[in-house]
This record gives C-alpha cells, sequence and structure tokens, in this order.
C-alpha cells in the first residue's frame, strides 16, 4: 500500500490542518491522494446527519472527488474515544472495519488520519499504531512545537519503532501565536533522531518544504 499515516504526540496538534494542506500540495503535483479519517467522533450534527469536521477538510482538499462518506464512514457525536464513542452506540468498531475504510485504488496516495496520539485507542481493543501497522504505512508525526513535545516525540518514534513501523518525519507545528522559537525544539531533536524534522509556524500556509520531501521520498 503506497501511502501514510498521520499521527500526533496528542489531540489538537494539527493533524488535519498538516494533512489537508499536504494533500492540496501533492494534487498540485499530479498525485492522486486518497484521504482517509476512518472515523471521527465529536462530530456536529446538520439536519440529522453527522458532520465530520476533520474529515470536511480533506474532502475539500480533493475538490469533492470522493464522497465525504467514503472518507469518513465512521461519525459519532460524542467527543470521547473512538471506541468508547462507538460502544455506546451499542455498535463496537472494530480494527478490520477501519481497515477495510482505508482501501482505495492502487494508483493512488493513500492518506490516512488517525484519532489522537499513536498509543490512543481509534477501535475495539485497538490502538492508532495496530492500523498503522496492519496498513503497513510509513508514520508522519505532528507536534505541538511547545515545551515538553521533545519528550513526546521521542516516546512516540520508540512507539512506531517497536511496531516495526518507519518515522517518515516530525512536523513541528506550532497552533498559537506564543509558540516560543528560543526552545529550539527543531535542532534538538533533529540531533536525536534520524528522521527529518520540520518546522510550520503560526497561521503559515507554507508546508512546500514537507510537501516537496514527501513528493521526493515516497510518491511515484
Amino acid at each position: 500500500m503506497h501511502g501514510l499515516f498521520i499521527t500526533g504526540t496528542d489531540t489538537g496538534v494539527g493533524k488535519t490542518w498538516i494533512g489537508s494542506k499536504l494533500t492540496r500540495l501533492l494534487r498540485e503535483h499530479g498525485i492522486v491522494i486518497a484521504p482517509r479519517k476512518p472515523v471521527e467522533s465529536g462530530c456536529d450534527s446538520l439536519d440529522g446527519e453527522l458532520i465530520p469536521v476533520d474529515a470536511l477538510q480533506y474532502f475539500h482538499a480533493i475538490n469533492a472527488h470522493e464522497p465525504l462518506d467514503t472518507i469518513c464512514p465512521y461519525r459519532y457525536s460524542k467527543l470521547t474515544a473512538p471506541d468508547q464513542a462507538a460502544r455506546d452506540t451499542g455498535q463496537p468498531l472494530s480494527l478490520e472495519m477501519l481497515i477495510d475504510a482505508c482501501q482505495c485504488n492502487d494508483d493512488h496516495f493513500l492518506i490516512v488520519e488517525g484519532a489522537g496520539g499513536f498509543y490512543s485507542p481509534i477501535a475495539e481493543y485497538a490502538l492508532n499504531a495496530d492500523l498503522a501497522q496492519a496498513l503497513k504505512l510509513p508514520v508522519l508525526v505532528v507536534a505541538a512545537d511547545r515545551l515538553g513535545c521533545q519528550n513526546h516525540v521521542l516516546l512516540t518514534l520508540e512507539a512506531i519503532k517497536q511496531k516495526g513501523l518507519q518515522t517518515m518525519a516530525i512536523v513541528l507545528n506550532q497552533v498559537s501565536s506564543e509558540s516560543n522559537s528560543d526552545l529550539n525544539n527543531q535542532a534538538a531533536l533533529q540531533n536525536r533522531t534520524a528522521a527529518p524534522v520540520f518546522s510550520v509556524s503560526y497561521g503559515s500556509d507554507n508546508c512546500d518544504e514537507l510537501g516537496a520531501f514527501i513528493r521526493e521520498e515516497v510518491a511515484p
């Protein structure tokens, strides 16, 4: 399977923002993208339908070339871990269901976004790590560029290694205007890992460097 799995060191670190930007950039270079956010909790309700806000960003990033139901088939209103949200509906969510939801044509580049961190539960008896392992995809790690993120990133990298997967790259995302560049997290992490470390400034639309790296290293 050709693609990548996007995970975060926590919730709210900007996985969807980074993933949808990458989707647009790769499409601009002629790469056919199949984005998948297979499960999303905390969905808004509109006219009786649950709207997955994160998946909707991917839907717009590919100009609606795939149905939203294909991008995100499992949606829950409750803002809890997906396994709990599904269980509360009386219809538990299995890892196999998510694997099936992530399938795409062989000539498409698959971008799968998980839910929460790498070891966060995503289905009954399954973590995000288990889904990434089942799909055999390299992992893109997104972290909020703030004090303490080095520990979170390094723990995530160790977890990825334990699953026998490759870390494609690390993205330090400045999620607020208060991000402190004096922390020097990018350089510090680059000294501790072979995976490239990218930094995205707060309010910036520029993911060109990251997009170029992924295009050259992974995409056909």
